[in-house]
């Protein structure tokens, strides 16, 4: 017998023993709240593939076995951003075996799909913005920024800044010769078309647009080389573009920092000029990157004017920082991940961690007519880019922890107040 598929044999033998062994006694979270929103998770390749290097054979099986049990809706961690997905230019240039492997996971186990995203600001390869045209000298840049999305193109940077991570793994922006406005719309939506069109009737969510809004200052839109070469209309071809390629799909806005008023007031804004111009915007995605100071009034009240905007609501990257690095903003850049989980656990991590998720599942029942999934960044603390913080329901053993059981407790608390 080939020796990958004796590996698959029992590791799929590991799967079954441990899902039997889980499911006599650990209430699903997917059954729990099914009568009122869909529980889903972020995975990566070694849940998707089954195979792994820092992980064991055992905890492989155990991660798997976690997902199985708890969760009925899948977004790929990674293996869909531009960046791993078409690493090089051209219609060679593309790597679909570790998103493939994602698709035919949530498919073979009868698990709903999300896509992870077709254009963001970070992890997009610098070729997609490289042409011949010279990059504006800072001299030569207006100094006024993008302050509606509905304004003229501009080449503008914007006092936000490009942010870290702009034109890559956190290599910072790329500033050689670039594109044009016609090039790159043409990149974007041959990206687009061919990578919505190979998952269509697979994938049923994308997020199209990722992080587009600038987190300080009065900018609506962040400075990135999308905005600057293409112009604000970006965002809205984008959905044009991905609609074209499939028009059953679930086309969703998504952002972090939404619990902050002050970019919840933009996001509004956006939202709000794309629905004008008929821009096929289909769900809002809250990525909720929060930490144990989250109440639950501020979850509530982000979660109600959310819905004012009348799309559908979805939690798309829950989790909450328990490290002391981490409890002083809502941020979720990737360059700053390092910094948030640092300086050890807050005082009483566990119980903290409990009552935070505590009072947000409570806001979510609360608004369970107009939020329709919730998606941990993660199954459990080993698989979670914010491991050192402990941000999950399951500890590194898959292993439920206080917090779990905190949710659990509020959707009994809930179903017995009906």
């Amino acid at each position: 017998m080939n020796p990958h598929a004796i590996t698959g044999w029992l590791l799929a033998a590991l799967v079954g023993l441990v899902t039997t062994a889980r499911s006599a006694d650990t209430p699903a979270l997917k059954e729990v709240f099914k009568d009122h929103f869909i529980v889903g998770t972020a995975i990566n390749r070694t849940i998707a593939t089954g195979t792994g290097f820092r992980r064991s054979p055992e905890q492989v099986a155990k991660d798997i076995a976690l997902v199985k049990q708890h969760f009925s809706h899948l977004v790929a961690e990674n293996d869909m951003k531009w960046a791993l997905l078409h690493p090089q230019p051209g219609p060679d240039g593309y790597n679909f075996g570790p998103a493939d492997a994602f698709v035919e996971f949530g498919l073979r186990n009868g698990m709903d799909l999300a896509g992870h995203t077709l254009v963001w600001h970070s992890q997009t390869p610098d070729w997609v913005f490289a042409g011949t045209n010279p990059p504006p000298t800072t001299s030569a840049r207006p100094t006024a920024a993008v302050t509606n999305p509905e304004a003229g193109r501009t080449n503008a940077p914007g006092r936000a800044g490009p942010g870290r991570g702009f034109g890559g793994f956190g290599r910072g922006p790329y500033t050689g010769p670039r594109a044009s406005r016609e090039e790159l719309l043409e990149r974007m939506r041959e990206h687009i078309h061919t990578v919505v069109g190979r998952y269509t009737g697979k994938v049923r969510v994308w997020d199209v647009v990722n992080e587009a809004i600038a987190d300080s200052g009065s900018d609506v839109l962040r400075n990135s080389l999308w905005l600057e070469i293409i112009g604000p209309d970006f965002i809205a071809k984008a959905f044009e573009y991905a609609h074209e390629a499939d028009p059953n799909a679930v086309l969703r806005y998504n952002d972090y920092s939404l619990e902050n008023p002050a970019k919840r007031r933009k996001l509004i804004t956006l939202i709000k000029s794309l629905q004008e111009q008929k821009v096929p915007v289909h769900a809002i995605g809250s990525q909720a990157h929060v930490n144990v100071s989250m109440t639950y009034e501020t979850m509530d009240q982000t979660l109600t004017e959310l819905a004012s905007l009348g799309l559908p609501v979805h939690i798309t990257e829950l989790d909450v920082n328990s490290a002391v690095g981490g409890q002083r903003g809502f941020g979720a850049d990737i360059a700053d991940n390092a910094a948030s989980t640092q300086g050890g656990l807050v005082s009483e991590a566990d119980r903290r961690l409990a009552e935070a998720y505590a009072g947000i599942f409570r806001a979510f029942l609360k608004h369970r007519d107009h939020l329709e999934m919730v998606v941990f960044w993660g199954p459990n603390d080993a698989n979670s880019w914010r491991a050192q913080g402990r941000p999950l329901l399951f500890d590194r053993d898959s292993e439920p922890k206080p917090a779990f059981h905190a949710v659990i407790s509020e959707a009994g608390k809930f179903t017995a107040e009906k």
